[in-house]
């Protein structure tokens, strides 16, 4: 495996991106006997998932089902129903529940890639029928960097933003635990284990090789692949599909040494992560005011779905806003590049902070999922500038929960407030007017959530009133685990902005990953998966974890149909 060319040029499936879905692809091809090439567009693999939580949300998986021995398929139908409706295809979500426990059981018995089950995670929508308040999201176990060897550093980095020490990765659970480190001995323990560790690998290695979150799942599926010998070329861009007979049966690559045709007796498949990475496309396709900044991975640029509409696939209807949206607060770095920092859970759920627009008004509920929350920054935005919202707090919540890129227990905020990234104010009213929020309204809104908080009952917008806002609040502080008091000055307040973590529009496919032309007849020999594909939520995220467990079920899906499927079987399917 290396980033140069050699050997047959003849393969049975090749796949376009080395996301989780594009290695799952091709890992499930792989394990069933097909020659099988990976093209990646950049110089490492993992795209948007090296970067993300890696959490993948499977109802009725196998260790959900150790853990609640019943069948939750058909809750989770109910689920998706209520919250899809007629925005997708039903047909496509019912692959889904069908495939993805499959999809997660051929992969823990046929490679090396495991999970384990967040017993407390819950669905993000809980005032929906068939809601599950844990066991769907499934966690990639921790994975040891070392055993990559030489193909360590092909392992694109998570964001810098949320590893310690300049490369230390931890759990969301280890992070919660090490919270306690003044009054833990546990904490303390892990504390010292995690460092030890870090420090040893920091003599050898750019950055920690104790992988967890998506940078593990990135690098157990390459770790398999790269087992198989499966081929991989790097810095690799097709240029385009070719169609013989009307069947996709390979395709042209522009690498480092030159241009060549590439032959797939079996397929291709689209997994290229959609186009969050693409300026223009994000100008033509997503609302106003338009994102700036994505944390999504620098290939996700729409290369893969223009491949597929210069052979006639159709593109699926516009899903309103079109993207999974995170609010990410923006700073510029030491060596001048851009931070962009997704608002996940770490603070928006935890009790002490409000996030208001323009007017010093709410419009959201804090605690709701970073995409729902988003939604509302550009509901609120058509009568009120909301975008970018205002997370608002006093010292007291920094110090113990942090605020985006400012940690916890951080002693000094001199360098974050000279940034320009956070604002302080001796009052309410002195930090209104420093971000520009009506400062009336700030204080009419400080004043309700404090006399919220002591209630522990947010009548405006329902805060901490479900299990998805507690389990992302602080269970140690009552009545509300995520209303708290903003009462003790000195203020601050940071800014967040819409950004695309993820698309929702692209090409059209059929519940075998199929990828459909303008009369939804099958384009042979052509499938796709993840955000390269119409989503099959219309839009929607359900719960922690959708994204990547949709890419892998749908690549899980293609692969399965291109190594059972004989090409001559195909042809004739498009031509019925």
């Amino acid at each position: 495996m290396n980033g140069t060319l050699h050997g047959d040029k003849t393969f049975d499936l090749v796949v376009l991106g080395a996301g989780a879905g594009g290695m799952t692809a091709a890992l499930v091809a792989s394990a069933e006997g097909q020659r099988v090439l990976l093209l990646e567009s950049t110089a490492q693999i993992g795209g948007t998932t090296a970067r993300s939580s890696g959490t993948v949300w499977i109802p009725n998986n196998a260790h959900q089902k150790r853990l609640l021995p019943h069948d939750d398929a058909a809750a989770a139908r109910i689920y998706l129903d209520a919250l899809v409706g007629g925005r997708a295809d039903r047909s496509l979500r019912d692959a889904f529940i069908d495939a993805g426990p499959a999809m997660i059981t051929y992969l823990e018995t046929r490679t090396d890639v495991r999970f384990r089950a967040y017993p407390s995670s819950p669905d993000y929508r809980q005032e929906l029928p068939g809601a599950a308040d844990g066991g769907r999201p499934l966690e990639p176990l921790p994975f040891d960097g070392r055993m990559l060897g030489r193909h360590f550093n092909r392992l694109a980095s998570p964001l810098r933003e949320f590893m310690l020490f300049g490369g230390m990765m931890v759990t969301r659970g280890e992070a919660a635990q090490l919270l306690r480190i003044a009054t833990s001995i546990d904490a303390l323990s892990l504390a010292a284990r995690l460092v030890t560790r870090h420090c040893a690998d920091r003599l050898r290695y750019p950055r920690g090789t104790r992988l967890v979150l998506g940078n593990a799942l990135a690098a157990r599926l390459f770790h398999d692949l790269i087992k198989r010998d499966v081929s991989i070329w790097f810095c690799a861009q097709t240029q385009r599909l070719i169609l013989k007979d009307g069947r996709v049966c390979g395709l042209i690559v522009q690498t480092p040494d030159g241009e060549h045709q590439v032959q797939a007796t079996r397929g291709v498949v689209l997994a290229g992560g959609g186009f969050p990475a693409s300026a223009a496309m994000r100008l033509r396709h997503l609302p106003q005011p338009v994102a700036d900044y994505t944390a999504a991975a620098d290939g996700c640029v729409g290369t893969t779905i223009a491949l597929a509409q210069a052979i006639g696939a159709a593109i699926g209807p516009s899903n309103g806003d079109n993207a999974f949206w995170f609010p990410s607060s923006i700073a510029r770095r030491a060596d001048g590049t851009t931070a962009v920092f997704p608002h996940i859970a770490l603070d928006r759920s935890k009790p002490g902070l409000v996030a208001v627009n323009s007017a010093g008004r709410r419009f959201v509920d804090e605690a709701s999922s970073y995409h729902e929350f988003t939604r509302a920054m550009y509901r609120s935005h058509q009568s009120v500038p909301s975008i970018p919202a205002v997370l608002v707090c006093d010292r007291r919540f920094i110090w113990k929960y942090g605020l985006g890129m400012i940690r916890p227990l951080t002693l000094s905020l001199r360098a974050h407030l000279a940034s320009g990234y956070l604002h302080a104010g001796a009052s309410i009213d002195n930090l209104a007017r420093k971000v520009g929020v009506d400062p009336v309204g700030l204080a009419a809104t400080i004043n309700a959530v404090n006399a919220h908080a002591l209630a522990g009952v947010d009548p405006d917008f329902g805060k901490g009133s479900n299990s998805y806002d507690r389990s992302n609040g602080d269970g140690s502080h009552a009545p509300n685990p995520c209303l708290g008091p903003i009462d003790a000055a000195p203020f601050y307040a940071v800014k967040v902005f819409p950004t695309p973590l993820g698309t929702s529009l692209g090409v059209r496919t059929d519940a075998t990953s199929r990828v459909l032309d303008a009369a939804d007849h099958p384009i042979p020999g052509l499938y796709a998966c993840g955000n390269d594909t119409q989503s099959v939520m219309g839009g929607e995220y359900p719960g922690p974890g959708a994204q990547i467990g949709i890419a892998m079920t749908f690549a899980y899906l293609a692969a399965m149909h291109a190594t059972k499927s004989a090409p001559h079987l195909a042809d004739d399917e498009a031509r019925r």
